[in-house]
């Protein structure tokens, strides 16, 4: 309850120009959700260079608010374009559009809505009573138990990869080689610079995040000449709230949804993304209304919705908390964190209370905001992919080199964004998925320093890992998770192997 109550009195102490910062946030976070191209983790890391200016905890309220309205920003142009504003918001399309085109447009923005609203509330009373216990256990963990933290959030994002489990390993240790240039942290030897001034001063993760999901994007989509941009403009944009009758009748639903979102949210990598996906598997395989799902049912577009924002709350726990991040939009508050020189970890709760219970009371408040003004500005929001989608590029490519620069005032952050992007796009093109690149970047240099103090402290002897309950046991589900992706790999392999035979039968016979 000290946790609830510091949230309330952080609540009644905000004044009006914070309530004002939040609804700023809130639009910008359904405008970048609305228009194609730009995504809410694009849209937390162009907000960033705004934030240099404030203090720490308006720069994160304005943050957090554009990341909870991103989650649902993307949905008003499934159902009513068939056009995911969001990845997150493409289970939406197999539902929501067919809702629309069956007229249910207004039902279908209705479920989303308050989908939205529920699956964020209970993800933020997630936050507000499990974060502070949460951060009493981390409290007894030592410099072991953190690496194995760090170890297990670095191999369960190639669980959440594609088919190719050594392309997502690639992609991994990349990121992480990347915690060994600059000055080791540690001992003080300048490593991996090439003698460039570039390389010295180590790889700012932001500069990598803003060069792989924004600059690279719009290399991309510039790539693909912005196919499939300004489409036609829908008719309807009336919301039906439903009621409690149907509340009630859809309460699995929005529970599943809920519940997969909650979960997601504190797996590093995973977010709102791999949350909506798997909340609409689950409601297809094990719903009440299964058999409707793919079908312009409500259920397909409550359980992944509600998933989506559920994630938001959660997310934060671990990157509070732990300092690692549960997506890439807390990646990026994280950044911002550090850049202001607050110090993330269990810790915070004694350290920074105040701005912790303000971030948990914002996040409050701007859900009920995004779920207010999400409803109320269906119309403009929509009437915005008039926009060209090669301006919105213009934008972001300029706001991805101010962003950059700003970071620590240097051209080598440019480059390093610059160089990065090309990369994701290549990337792309061969088939390696960018977020274990991206985590790899964020978690390795903690890896790193959490390896090097364990053993320091150990004067070398790895049974460090081994010789705590605690670690033994973080080692064993570590060891659980390697057999789960050795054992997807042998049978995606076998697979492949499989098709190639059938296919050379077939050609055979012909």
């Amino acid at each position: 309850m000290e946790t609830f109550n510091g949230v309330v009195q952080a609540i009644i102490g905000m004044d009006w120009q914070t309530y004002l910062l939040l609804a700023f946030g809130i639009v910008i976070g359904l405008v970048v959700g609305v228009l194609p191209g730009l995504t809410f983790v694009m849209g937390v890391l162009l907000i960033l260079p705004f934030t240099y200016g404030m203090e720490p905890e308006a720069g994160i309220i304005l943050m957090l608010a554009v990341y909870v309205a991103g989650t649902y920003g993307g949905a008003l142009t499934s159902i009513l374009l068939h056009i995911p504003g969001e990845p997150n918001n493409v289970p939406l399309l197999w539902d929501g559009w067919q809702m629309n085109r069956k007229g249910r447009a207004a039902e279908a923005l209705g479920w989303t809505a308050m989908a939205a609203l529920i699956g964020g509330l209970v993800s933020w009373v997630i936050l507000t009573f499990a974060a502070r216990p949460f951060a009493e256990v981390a409290l007894r963990f030592s410099s072991s138990e953190y690496f194995l933290i760090v170890l297990l959030g670095l191999t369960s994002v190639l669980a959440l990869t594609g088919d190719s489990i050594v392309k997502a390993l690639m992609a991994l240790v990349g990121g992480m080689l990347l915690a060994t240039v600059g000055v080791d942290a540690v001992y003080g030897a300048v490593r991996f610079d090439f003698g460039t001034d570039i390389l010295r001063d180590g790889v700012d993760y932001l500069a990598v995040m803003i060069g792989v999901y924004a600059l690279g994007d719009v290399l991309r989509r510039y790539g693909e000449r912005f196919a499939g941009a300004n489409p036609p403009q829908p008719g309807n944009f009336k919301t039906a709230i439903p009621g409690l009758r149907s509340l009630r009748e859809r309460s699995g639903s929005l529970a599943r949804g809920t519940a997969v979102g909650a979960t997601m949210g504190t797996v590093p990598g995973a977010g709102a993304t791999v949350g909506s996906f798997v909340a609409y598997g689950l409601e297809k395989q094990f719903g009440k209304f299964r058999k409707e799902v793919g079908n312009a049912s409500p259920s397909g577009v409550i359980a992944p919705q509600a998933a989506s924002t559920a994630t938001v709350g959660t997310a934060l726990i671990p990157m509070l908390v732990l300092g690692i991040p549960g997506s890439a939009a807390t990646a990026v508050i994280l950044g911002a964190l550090l850049l202001n020189n607050i110090q993330p970890g269990p810790q915070i709760f004694t350290t920074q209370p105040e701005l912790v219970y303000t971030i948990i009371g914002s996040l409050l408040i701007g859900l009920v905001m995004m779920f207010v003004l999400g409803i109320a500005t269906v119309k403009p929001m929509i009437r915005l992919l008039k926009v060209p989608e090669v301006y919105i590029g213009a934008f972001v490519v300029l706001f991805a080199f101010v962003g950059s620069f700003a970071l620590r005032q240097s051209m080598s952050d440019v480059w390093i964004m610059t160089g990065f992007a090309i990369l994701s796009v290549a990337m792309m093109r061969g088939g390696y998925p960018l977020a274990p690149l991206v985590l790899g970047a964020i978690l390795g240099p903690l890896a790193e320093s959490y390896l090097q103090t364990a053993l320091i402290s150990s004067a070398g002897d790895w049974m460090i890992f081994v010789n705590r309950p605690i670690s033994l046991v973080l080692t064993i589900v570590w060891l659980i998770v390697i057999f789960f992706l050795g054992f997807k790999s042998y049978q995606a392999s076998r697979d492949r192997a499989l098709a190639r035979r059938q296919a050379a039968k077939k050609g055979a016979r012909t």
